[in-house]
């Protein structure tokens, strides 16, 4: 297995629910690539980088599968994203 490594990305955004809803985009958009673990997605404050914020639920499910909702949702957890 290779290492793994974070790619650190500056951007700004109005609070922390911009913040997750941002990196949740981007995280997304990128998900197509298997390099990519989209349910680990956090961010953090610039100058406090050490305490990160979950974007997604990701607790495991049946299948190995894992929940792809945002962190804190309401109802069930799923493996689909709704539409």
């Amino acid at each position: 297995m290779s290492p793994r490594w974070v790619a650190h990305l500056p951007f700004t955004a109005a609070d922390l629910p911009a913040a997750q809803q941002f990196a949740s985009t981007l995280a997304r958009s990128l998900s197509l690539l298997s390099e990519v673990d989209s349910g680990e997605t956090t961010v953090s404050a610039e100058d406090a980088q050490g305490v990160h914020h979950r974007v997604f639920c990701d607790l495991p499910l049946d299948g190995g599968r894992r929940c792809v909702r945002r962190v804190e949702h309401d109802g069930d957890c799923t493996t689909r994203r709704s539409r």
